[in-house]
């Protein structure tokens, strides 16, 4: 018995649409960055980008529970004395609701170039459109245990 190793030119990717209307945020996220590295397949690879594309629609219907809508705050420095700006997450919904979603993933997937490799397969549209209809992704939702399993949801 060898150990085979997934190779890049090996990787065949899918792409899978997710509806964000009504998920928790960092259920959503968590299921996202799952997909986007590959973790679920057979073929994974810690060090081979082996995800699949997701294209994420209607994210600004994204829940969070208990006062986090009233409490959470997003934080950002410029690096330079006093530059820190703290922006409440009721302006980050009204101004960029694409970035409350892809600050989510981003932090759940690996700080490093695979890591930012991965980020990109990320797509993210505010209303129920996308311009990815002739990648034929594949609707998925949330099952029992959030799994995907060769296109189907489990």
């Amino acid at each position: 018995m060898k150990t085979v190793s997934t190779r890049p030119a090996d990787v065949k990717r899918n792409w899978y649409v997710v509806d964000a209307e009504g998920q928790t945020l960092g259920r959503l996220a968590s299921e996202i960055a799952c997909i986007l590295r590959g973790k679920w397949k057979p073929e994974y690879t810690s060090h081979v980008d082996v995800g699949d594309h997701v294209v994420v629609i209607n994210c600004e219907r994204v829940r969070l529970t208990g006062r986090k809508r009233e409490q959470k705050t997003y934080f950002r420095h410029s690096r330079y004395p006093g530059g820190e700006k703290i922006t409440p997450f009721e302006r980050m919904l009204a101004n960029k609701p694409t970035q409350i979603i892809r600050l989510a993933v981003r932090g759940m997937l690996p700080k490093t170039k695979l890591g930012r490799q991965m980020i990109t397969k990320l797509k993210i549209y505010s209303g129920n459109e996308h311009p990815h209809s002739s990648q034929q992704p594949i609707p998925h939702k949330l099952g029992s245990h959030g799994r995907v399993l060769e296109g189907r949801n489990v």
